[in-house]
């Protein structure tokens, strides 16, 4: 080996020794930092273990189970009210039309009986649910339903839905509002059947509520304060409860419940633990307007009758043989007595002409069977007879003066009987202002010949019939039809007095396209150049 291999031999050696020593150090150093990193931290909990999120299991009860089932049955009702001109026009009958104020909605503080804090599910805007305030002024509600037909007809509370000018319909995950039209409504039981077109939906199962017992487990559905598909459970706390100072509450026998409830449940479905539909949420008792765990339903079994009635007739027709009677109290027991009775209702007084008078009833008799069915108190005639066939006889078992008698009486309509209950509620809707010699036609306008003067003032030469008034909130409203429009063709065909209009309306079925060809001033009723105009939407339902 000569000297030059030795020196580079030398510095081979000394490069990887000084390679080597710095790997050392900066294994060293990045221990020594680990360990002192390591050490800071654990320093904080030093004996803690990290927790471990386990793989997703879901778990199952029997409140999963019916929140599931009835998810796409249960509806959220949002409603529109555009208040029409207070006007006062002569109804067909020849009786004023009034727009009367509504003053349901009561101070809760009033004083301390149990109807000042009964609070149906009013209030407008927030959330709320049903009935709507200020009657001259434009509000919105919301509320609930829920299917009870595949073909979209569903359940709900008729002061959910009461007045509204625009009724909108929202499915759980769906995005879509669906407009519905009323089928019918019954004040009475405070339910109503509305419809929406949209076809193959899921029907809730409808059960039983004679079978319920004080309880029982109860769950509500609904959109409480606009909270779509909120699911609450408690217990059936009683049944048969009746509201004081409520003149309909006697066809309202209600079950009661601690499932929290708020307003926007207001039409949704009180369900049994299999689910089934046992009422429709009404009411509740509070003081603040809130939940405070005493809630009301309507039972299902009379639920199912009214809506029976109504997508038969459209209305609830309901019977009545036209006596009054003294309340169920101890008095009245001890009247019972003196008259030789030991249950039954005493007969105060006959509305004179009803079937009741008729059949030969009189004051101071007790009635005790209906149809063979022993009578106990006043609600039980009310509801016997009231669900007997109108026009159809029934047997009346009665005392009078100590000794027992049958008579057969003719069960009458009850809003005939008692029109003081019922009377004047459709001719009291309020009118459309329109001139004297318009109009009514379909899509909520009225229209009117163009009269000579009214060419010239206008400047308009053409064909065609006058819009004269456009209902707030109504189709023709919606698609932007203006009075003062003129009417040139409605689906092309052209139109030349209000008889040509009804002639097309009628071959138009819901759901199909509808178009107007309209010609409108450019500055409006008040003057200035005409223009072609083309406006389209589709028929709705009821219109």
């Amino acid at each position: 080996m000569n000297v030059y291999d030795k020196i580079r031999g030398q510095k081979f050696l000394s490069f990887a020794v000084i390679l080597f020593t710095l790997a050392i150090g900066v294994l060293i150093g990045t221990v020594v930092q680990t360990g002192a990193k390591a050490a800071k931290e654990a320093a904080v909990a030093p004996d803690a273990t990290p927790l471990v999120i386990p793989n997703a299991v879901q778990t199952q009860n029997e409140f999963t189970r019916i929140a599931k089932k009835l998810e796409p049955s249960v509806v959220n009702i949002s409603t529109e009210y555009v208040p029409k001109k207070k006007v006062a026009t002569k109804a067909p009958n020849g009786r004023r039309r009034q727009v009367q104020p509504d003053d349901e909605d009561q101070d809760p503080d009033q004083n301390g009986t149990m109807q000042d804090f009964m609070q149906r599910f009013f209030g407008g805007g927030g959330g709320g649910g049903g009935q709507f305030g200020q009657p001259d002024v434009p509000s919105s509600a919301t509320g609930s339903g829920v299917v009870v037909d595949k073909n979209g007809y569903i359940l709900t509370n008729n002061h959910v839905i009461e007045k509204a000018t625009k009724i909108k319909v929202r499915f759980t995950g769906d995005l879509t509002e669906y407009t519905a039209t009323v089928i019918g409504a019954d004040s009475d039981t405070d339910l109503a059947v509305i419809h929406v077109d949209r076809k193959n939906l899921v029907a809730a199962k409808i059960g039983n509520s004679d079978a319920i017992q004080v309880g029982d487990w109860s769950v509500a559905i609904g959109s409480p304060l606009g909270f779509q598909a909120t699911v609450t459970a408690g217990i059936v706390s009683a049944l048969a409860r009746d509201v004081p100072g409520d003149a309909s509450s006697v066809f309202k026998h209600f079950i009661q419940t601690d499932a929290a409830i708020n307003p926007g449940n207001s039409g949704g479905p009180l369900l049994n633990i299999n689910g089934e539909v046992i009422g429709i949420n009404s009411m509740i008792a509070s003081r603040s307007g809130g939940n405070q765990g005493i809630g009301f339903s309507l039972p299902i079994n009379t639920a199912v009758r009214v809506y029976n009635n109504i997508i038969q007739y459209g209305h609830v027709t309901r019977g009545s043989i036209g006596i009054r009677f003294k309340p169920d109290d101890s008095n009245t027991q001890a009247l019972l007595k003196v008259y030789g009775a030991d249950h039954g209702v005493f007969v105060e007084d006959l509305t004179k002409g009803a079937p009741a008078e008729k059949a030969g009833i009189k004051p101071q008799d007790i009635v005790v069977n209906i149809a063979g069915k022993p009578i106990h108190k006043g609600s039980e005639l009310i509801d016997t007879i009231s669900e007997s066939p109108v026009g159809e006889p029934v047997k009346i078992d009665l005392i009078r003066d100590k000794r027992m008698m049958s008579l057969n009486v003719i069960v009458g309509d009850r809003a005939k009987i008692f029109p003081e209950l019922y009377g004047g509620k459709a001719a009291e809707e309020p009118q459309a202002d329109a001139p004297d010699n318009a109009t009514t036609v379909r899509f909520g306008i009225t229209v009117q010949d163009i009269r000579p003067a009214d060419r010239t003032r206008m400047g308009y030469k053409g064909d065609g019939v006058m819009v004269a008034s456009v209902e707030q909130g109504s189709f023709a409203d919606d698609i932007g039809v203006a009075k003062g429009d003129v009417i040139l063709e409605l689906n092309r065909q052209a139109v030349n007095s209000a008889a040509d209009i009804k002639k097309i309306q009628a071959a138009l079925k819901p759901g199909e396209p509808v178009a107007f060809h309209l010609m409108r001033q450019a500055g409006g009723p008040r003057g200035g150049d005409w223009q072609s105009l083309f406006l389209a939407g589709k028929v709705p339902e009821g219109n």
